[in-house]
């Protein structure tokens, strides 16, 4: 039984399908000896609702219910980790295991809020090969194990604006691309473009950012588009402010827009300075179901678990054999396919798990201000 809750939803019985067979059972089942510990329990796990969550149940979810007979339930949130904090100090941990962001992940394992992996303990590639061998580079860190890279992109309504832009630059342009704008209500990526837009050099960016005068730089082009912009938390919030004709541009997650245009929304994606991310899945301490959530974990960054998911949202899975298993029309969608990745504008976790708090705390004070808007700027 899967169960989907915003904050909480009556329960739903899904039909399951075995899919794991011959020699990747059989690898699967000797490196998770904790598989059917817990055949009648229940697991909480946290992700990031909408497509995505969707993307996880379908590639995965299912599987992994009827392999261990767990029940998970799946909780949406908009990423942070005040509630682990909150959870794990108050010795009251609801959340057994969660869909993190590479930079909070960070943040929650030096605060000593994470169960540390060990990733020995990760099942090997179908060619024996060891997980910690199998990941890219930067997919596993003490804390936790990377699932997926996605990117923020810059979506548009290609029904609604005449001309492509072409550029991050054309998202701050006003006169030439009037309209609304959306972007998620975090100093993250938001600061990152408005110096790009502003002409540094995407490899000076945190150096710059780095500054008083770097922050003061960014924050004024942000305040140029501020009295245009709509404020989005969850992913799926970004696709609504298109669908419903709230902004003609939007900043969003890839793959939720990818999903958008394949269900017939008139959305196209700027690939230019997308901003990589990387999502890992942790587990806070004190959970009462420990051996279910590394039941889970291991399952969910198996091999075929990542690209199975991958085939039903357009973001990267983390392991190499992974990416070997996906048909060419899956890569070409991905933020690392081969028209894409010499766009990429590669964030720097470590860099924000340092600075956001002082960020975070600037950017929520100037949200706060209002702004006068100039008589020559749109007004749309």
């Amino acid at each position: 039984m899967w169960v989907i809750t915003g904050k909480r939803s009556a329960s739903l019985r899904t039909l399951r399908r075995p899919v794991l067979a011959g020699l990747a059972a059989a690898l699967l089942t000797a490196w998770a000896p904790a598989l059917t510990a817990a055949a009648d329990d229940e697991l909480t796990v946290v992700s990031w609702g909408g497509a995505y969550t969707r993307s996880q149940i379908l590639g995965f979810v299912r599987d992994f219910e009827q392999e261990t007979g767990i029940d998970v339930e799946m909780v949406d949130y908009a990423g942070g980790i005040e509630e682990i904090r909150s959870q794990v100090r108050a010795w009251n941990v609801k959340w057994d295991i969660v869909d993190l962001q590479l930079y909070d992940a960070i943040r929650a394992c030096d605060d000593d809020l994470l169960v540390e992996i060990d990733f020995a303990t990760l099942p090997p590639a179908p060619d024996g090969t060891a997980a910690a061998d199998d990941f890219l580079p930067g997919a596993l860190m003490r804390c936790g194990v990377g699932n997926l890279a996605g990117s923020t992109v810059v979506a548009w309504d290609h029904s609604r604006i005449e001309r492509a832009p072409q550029r991050i630059e054309d998202f701050f342009d006003l006169g030439r691309f009037p309209g609304r704008r959306g972007l998620r209500r975090t100093p993250q990526t938001n600061l990152e473009w408005a110096l790009i837009a502003d002409g540094v050099a995407p490899e000076r960016v945190y150096e710059v950012l780095a500054t008083e005068d770097g922050v003061d730089r960014a924050f004024a082009m942000l305040t140029k588009l501020k009295p245009h912009i709509e404020w989005w938390s969850l992913g799926e919030e970004a696709v609504r402010l298109l669908e419903t004709g709230r902004v003609v541009m939007t900043s969003a997650y890839n793959g939720r827009i990818h999903s958008a245009a394949q269900r017939g929304e008139p959305f196209s994606i700027l690939w230019d300075h997308h901003a990589r991310y990387i999502d890992v899945w942790a587990i806070p301490k004190h959970t009462e179901n420990l051996e279910a959530a590394l039941s889970f974990l291991r399952f969910a960054t198996s091999t075929q678990s990542l690209a199975a998911q991958a085939r039903y949202i357009p973001y990267g899975p983390l392991r190499r054999s992974s990416l070997g298993l996906l048909e060419p029309a899956v890569k070409v969608n991905l933020p690392t396919g081969p028209d894409n990745l010499p766009q990429m504008f590669q964030t720097d976790a470590s860099w924000w798990a340092e600075h956001l708090p002082e960020l975070q705390t600037r950017f929520e004070r100037w949200l706060e201000r209002p702004v006068m808007v100039p008589k020559e700027w749109p007004a749309r």
